[in-house]
């Protein structure tokens, strides 16, 4: 499998985190040279390691807020 490529752009915060020092965080993206997306996932301690997690562009982010919102207001 080939080497995937990331810059963390930008750091929102982090949703939760493990026993084990993982934690879920949401931040923006460039995955192997492109342009940035939102990220959702979890993450080993220094970054050194991640689990499966979802990406998102400004556009998806944007309904996935308006969805949240209708939800908890």
């Amino acid at each position: 499998m080939a080497d995937i490529k990331y810059e963390i752009q930008e750091e929102f915060g982090r949703i939760s985190a493990s026993a084990k020092g993982w934690t879920k965080e949401v931040n923006l993206i460039s995955w192997n040279g492109a342009a940035p997306k939102y990220d959702i996932r979890d993450w080993a301690p220094e970054h050194e390691k991640m689990g499966k997690g979802i990406t998102l562009t400004e556009e998806e982010a944007r309904r996935l807020y308006e969805i949240l919102g209708e939800r908890f207001s």
